[in-house]
């Protein structure tokens, strides 16, 4: 009975995986948050991001589960190492035995393609760590050339857009002036390894703190009159690309000019706070679904127009342990039982049972079946 019921089920996947192929273009992929106690197993994740033809995906950390699970599919992997592990990385024979342990038994099947170290440890108030910072990401990368694997993977650390000090005019931006010794290193850093720089972006916050000031449309890609760069004279009809070309100026700024610019974070709240203006399930619907569309259409921004923006969403799923105010828990695409949280054409396939389970169910039928038959056999 279990062989009669998966049969159909992976037929069903396939057509899926077929009708949807289209859906998620190139240049999207995705951050896979787990911090939550509700969320389906790596192994049913798989499929649904698989039937959604999402080939790149951002963990957090280096969960072995969700690497296997993965295993011999085409979807290349970002994976992390959080903040308490900077201060460590700075060991070069440390970071080489973490590489060794977390990264090489599962690279050989599944796509490792970068490890950020850390995450926008500039914005926060820990001195010490942001001195840690670039001596883990040399330790890293260190290892990995070590190991032979600088080739494959890089090294990066996803930023706080709040490490900005202007952002508009776009062509005006610049980093802030306390964290430009940080910085300095860093893009040398990614100059040397031929490594992006990345930002986690969120228009969302600028409406939220300004709702009166911000338009509405210009941060949900809608028909805007847009904004003027007054120095250049570039058109923005949306604050996303206004920020990723304050980023790109900012960099300039420092005498690097071939360090391209990842978009490691950025989405909307379908739900917030009373104060959380803008935190619906509309203008969710709206920020990630134009966005999509903008990305399909292999879009670069006015400065740097045919640079292909390159934008990880957050979130694939609501997480419901996540601290802080109510929109935190709240980015996902989906609810933790691969119900899409609003209609933007995402239709993927999260199967109700999971694939090893049911491999595992059906052997163990096959078993008791085969003993059975001994059983008859012999008596």
């Amino acid at each position: 009975m279990a062989i009669l019921f998966f049969k159909p089920l992976l037929l069903l996947l396939l057509s899926l995986t077929d009708l949807f192929a289209s859906t998620l273009g190139l240049g999207i992929g995705i951050n896979y948050g787990q911090i939550a106690n509700n969320l389906p197993t790596p192994s049913r994740v798989s499929y649904l991001l698989r039937s959604l033809n999402v080939t790149r995906v951002k963990l957090y950390d280096a969960d072995p589960n969700v690497l296997t699970a993965f295993a011999n599919t085409d979807v290349e992997f970002v994976i992390g190492l959080g903040n308490e592990y900077l201060q460590k990385m700075s060991d070069p024979q440390q970071a080489q035995a973490w590489i060794q342990q977390h990264v090489q038994p599962y690279h050989t099947q599944t796509k490792i393609t970068c490890i950020t170290v850390g995450n926008e440890v500039l914005t926060g108030d820990d001195m010490q760590l942001k001195s840690y910072l670039l001596p883990a990401m040399q330790g890293v990368y260190g290892a990995l050339v070590n190991l032979g694997l600088s080739n494959d993977i890089y090294v990066a650390h996803p930023h706080s857009a709040g490490i900005l000090g202007n952002s508009f005019p776009p062509s005006s931006g610049s980093f802030r002036q306390d964290l430009s010794e940080y910085i300095h290193g860093m893009l040398n850093f990614h100059a040397q390894t031929k490594s992006p720089f990345l930002i986690n972006v969120y228009p969302f916050f600028a409406y939220k703190d300004n709702p009166n000031e911000v338009p509405l449309d210009y941060v949900l890609f809608r028909p805007n009159q847009g904004t003027t760069d007054p120095i250049t004279n570039l058109k923005y009809d949306n604050m996303l690309y206004a920020q990723i070309d304050a980023v790109y100026s900012a960099i300039k700024a420092m005498g690097y000019s071939d360090i391209p610019v990842k978009v490691s974070e950025t989405g909307w709240p379908s739900k917030g706070d009373q104060n959380e203006f803008g935190a619906t399930r509309e203008n969710a619907a709206l920020y990630n679904g134009n966005l999509f569309q903008r990305i399909q259409q292999n879009q670069g921004t006015p400065a740097k127009p045919l640079e292909p923006i390159d934008v990880y969403v957050f979130a694939l799923f609501n997480e419901n342990l996540k601290p802080g105010p109510v929109s935190e828990r709240n980015y996902g695409l989906y609810y933790p039982d691969g119900t899409p949280v609003y209609n933007i054409g995402l239709q993927g396939f999260l199967p109700r049972m999971d694939y090893s389970a049911a491999k595992k169910n059906v052997l163990s039928i096959s078993a008791l079946l085969l003993l059975l038959l001994i059983f008859l056999v012999h008596f």
